[in-house]
C-alpha cells in the first residue's frame, strides 16, 4: 500500500509539474499580452525619436502594437527613472543613449538609477558619430589647419554645442586636450538646433554639431565646412570628410548610441524574444536605408552581450574626461 500510495503521489507530483510547465510555456509563449510601452525620455522631434520612431514599425509585425512615451525631463533620467522602476515584465521599455546611460549616471551627485544595476540590455540599434564644422569664413579646411590656426591665434576661437555636459561639449573638451589648445572657448546653447543657427550666421566659428541629415547638406552646398568626423570610420554617404583619427588623432572617437533597455529582473526569455525581434527589424534594408540616410550608422551584430559590454565600456571610458571637465549635476 505505501508503495502503491508513493507511486501514485509521484504520478500526481509529475502531472502538476507537467502542468506548471505547460503554464510557464503558455506565459512565455503569449508575451507580449498587451502593447508595449516604449518610453523615448526626451520630448518628441529629436534623435532617439528619429531611432525609435521606425523601429518601433517593424517591431509591430512580430510583437503587436507599441505605444511611444515621450517622456522628457532632467536630460532624460526622469524617463529612465520611471522606466527602471516599471514592472519588469517585458512591456515597458527604454530608448536611450550616451547621456542618459553614461554622462547623467557619472555626472549626477545623487543618481536616480543605475545604468547597469538597473536595467537589462536587450540591443544597441544605432550609432551617430559627431563632426568638427566651421562657418567658411574660418580659414581652415583641415582638422590640422585647425589647431594651427587656433594656437597661432590663441584667444580667438570658439565652439558651439546644445549644451554644457552633453556629448558634444565632452567631445570639444576631449579633442581640446589632445591637441593641446585649451584657448578654444566652449559656448553652450539651449540645443542644437540653435547652435547650428548661430554657426551658419557666422556669430561662432566652430561647433562641434550631431551628424544628421540637414548637417550633410548644409555641408554640400557650402554653408558649412565639415573638417572631420569622430567615427571609427568615414561615412558612406560622405567619404571625402576624414576621420579625427586619419587626422592624426587615434583616440578621437566619439559617437552617440541608441539602445533599448527593459527594467532590471525582466526574464532572460523575455529579453532573448525582445532581443531576436530587434535584430530581425534592425536586417531590414528599409530601415537601414532610413537611418543611413538621416546619418545614423545602423547596429549590424545585435546582441544584450554585446549592447552590455559597449555600454561598459562607454561607462569607463568617458568617465575621466566628465571628471577633468568639472562637469557636475544635482
Amino acid at each position: 500500500m505505501g508503495m502503491r500510495f508513493g507511486a501514485v503521489a509521484c504520478a500526481a507530483g509529475v502531472a502538476v509539474m507537467s502542468v506548471v510547465l505547460s503554464c510557464g510555456a503558455l506565459a512565455q509563449a503569449a508575451f507580449p499580452e498587451r502593447p508595449i510601452r516604449l518610453v523615448i525620455p526626451f520630448p518628441p522631434g529629436g534623435v532617439y525619436d528619429t531611432i525609435g520612431r521606425p523601429l518601433a514599425e517593424k517591431l509591430k509585425v512580430t510583437l503587436g502594437a507599441f505605444v511611444i512615451e515621450n517622456m522628457g525631463g532632467a536630460g532624460g533620467a526622469r524617463g529612465a527613472a520611471a522606466a527602471a522602476r516599471a514592472q519588469p515584465d517585458g512591456h515597458t521599455l527604454l530608448l536611450a543613449g550616451t547621456g542618459v546611460m553614461v554622462i547623467i549616471p557619472t555626472a549626477a551627485r545623487r543618481p536616480l538609477y543605475d545604468p547597469v544595476q538597473d536595467f537589462e540590455p536587450i540591443s544597441g540599434l544605432a550609432v551617430v558619430g559627431f563632426s568638427f564644422v566651421t562657418h567658411p569664413g574660418v580659414p581652415a579646411r583641415t582638422l590640422k589647419e585647425l589647431v594651427a590656426y587656433a594656437r597661432a591665434e590663441p584667444g580667438k576661437l570658439s565652439f558651439g554645442t546644445p549644451g554644457a555636459g552633453t556629448l558634444n561639449h565632452l567631445t570639444g573638451e576631449m579633442f581640446k586636450a589632445m591637441a593641446g589648445t585649451p584657448d578654444i572657448a566652449h559656448v553652450p546653447y539651449a540645443g542644437g538646433g540653435p547652435a547650428l543657427n548661430e554657426l551658419i550666421g557666422g556669430h561662432i566659428p566652430l561647433a562641434v554639431v550631431n551628424v544628421t541629415g540637414q548637417v550633410l547638406e548644409l555641408h554640400r552646398t557650402g554653408k558649412l565646412r565639415m573638417l572631420a568626423m569622430t567615427s571609427p570610420a568615414r561615412l558612406a554617404q560622405l567619404p571625402e570628410v576624414p576621420t579625427a583619427i586619419e587626422a592624426g588623432y587615434p583616440d578621437m572617437v566619439s559617437q552617440i548610441f541608441g539602445g533599448l533597455f527593459a527594467p532590471k529582473g525582466t526574464p532572460k526569455a523575455i529579453v532573448e524574444k525582445l532581443a531576436q525581434a530587434v535584430s530581425t527589424a534592425l536586417a531590414d534594408p528599409e530601415l537601414q536605408k532610413f537611418y543611413v540616410g538621416a546619418g545614423f550608422e545602423p547596429e549590424r551584430e545585435a546582441s544584450p552581450e554585446k549592447m552590455r559590454a559597449f555600454l561598459q565600456g562607454e561607462l569607463t571610458r568617458w568617465k575621466p574626461v566628465i571628471e577633468a571637465s568639472g562637469y557636475k549635476l544635482d
